[in-house]
């Protein structure tokens, strides 16, 4: 009997979900997060795959490899295991709790539902050995910092890629085929502080300087290209009678291909003071490429449109997401990816986050399908 035609106990699988959010996993937290890969690491007890921890670094939690044996190019499952929730989360304003069809809780939107029902169905397709190509699902801990500690992970595995699936959550069963790349980028003016009110002329105000370049930031938008910039976070100053020396200004920046992304990059970079005495130190970079859609992923869409008809849904392709994930860097590699097969629901990093009953059992049967049909 092939595997998705096993029945699936949605019960069981709402309690393990349901397990894993009582783990609360904050990026923030390496011990925190590390016990979470242990969780999933122990889900593993006895099935036939090959287990890899690789230690975390600069703070962050571990990497958990599963793979099945099998030579040649493979299908990457990627899910991350870290939230933006801290300790405690649950016990205050987001208890675990099922209200109708909605499950609450700190990160069961994003991702726990989406990592359990694709680790489930990779259990059960790895134990009935149905699946025709390899098969690697590997656990990250800081996807949702911009994934500095497992980028690099990530990107080595996808060379012998031949699909990435990404487990990020989806909304009315949108499936996502691309996203913009982001750009982070930090702009520090130092001018020359002096007294307000004594020597107000001998002063060069790095917050006026600050002011200019703001303006010319917020200039680079283009809604038309799908380009923004944002300067979320600004800082300046000692006191209210001192000219200031120092201030601050921390930039996203978002495009839709690495075109844009290169132009937006060198405009941010050269910029060049408007008070010829005072002095700007740019720095940043693009930490996600542009996940651009390519032919390959669209026959990868289409494949999977076909699995979730025969399982009795529709897959619309969502519009090419602003927010950015794992996938960015699979897809930059030319890896047919497809986003966002992970559980349904809302309210991703808020206190009335949740998932669907109602879609576990026909995500978790997508999933299965999937591993089992790619060649």
């Amino acid at each position: 009997m092939n595997v998705h035609f096993k029945p699936i106990d949605v019960a069981k699988v709402a309690e393990g979900i349901e397990s894993w959010v009582k783990i609360e996993s904050p990026t923030s937290s390496r011990e925190a997060v590390n016990q979470m890969i242990d969780q999933a690491q122990s889900e593993f007890d006895g099935v036939p795959v090959a287990l890899e921890r690789i230690p975390g670094r600069d703070g962050y939690g571990d990497c958990l490899f599963a793979r099945t044996e099998g030579e040649g190019k493979r299908i990457l499952v990627l899910s991350h295991l870290d939230t933006v929730h801290p300790i405690g989360t649950a016990a205050g304003p987001l208890p675990i709790r099922r209200e109708g069809d909605k499950m609450f809780g700190p990160g069961i939107y994003d991702m726990k539902g989406g990592a359990y029902l694709a680790m489930d169905a990779f259990r059960r397709v790895v134990s009935a050995g149905s699946h025709k190509l390899p098969i690697t699902f590997l656990f990250t801990p800081d996807e949702e910092v911009g994934s500095p500690s497992s980028r690099a992970i990530i990107e080595a595995e996808a060379q012998n890629a031949a699909f990435a699936i990404v487990t990020e959550p989806t909304w009315h069963n949108y499936v996502v085929t691309g996203r913009k790349g982001i750009g982070r980028f930090d702009i520090n003016a130092t001018g020359v502080p002096a007294h307000a009110g004594a020597n107000h002329e001998k002063g060069r105000s790095a917050i006026n300087e600050i002011a200019h370049q703001i303006l010319a930031i917020a200039a680079m938008t283009d809604y038309a290209r799908g380009i923004t910039t944002n300067v979320g976070m600004i800082s300046g100053g000692t006191a209210s009678n001192v000219i200031p020396r120092d201030a601050h200004i921390s930039i996203d920046v978002r495009v839709l291909n690495p075109e844009s992304a290169e132009e937006v990059k060198e405009k941010l970079l050269s910029l060049k003071p408007h008070d010829p005495d005072v002095k700007l130190d740019i720095t940043g970079k693009f930490t996600r490429p542009p996940y651009v859609k390519s032919e390959g992923t669209e026959a990868f869409l289409q494949h999977t449109r076909k699995l979730a008809a025969e399982i009795g849904f529709e897959l619309p392709e969502a519009p090419q997401d602003g927010g950015g994930s794992d996938a960015n860097f699979t897809a930059a590699l030319g890896v047919p990816t497809l986003d966002s097969l992970g559980i349904d629901g809302d309210g991703a990093h808020t206190h009335f986050e949740h998932g669907l009953l109602s879609c576990l059992e026909p995500r978790l049967r997508l999933f299965q399908r999937l591993m089992e049909t790619l060649q």
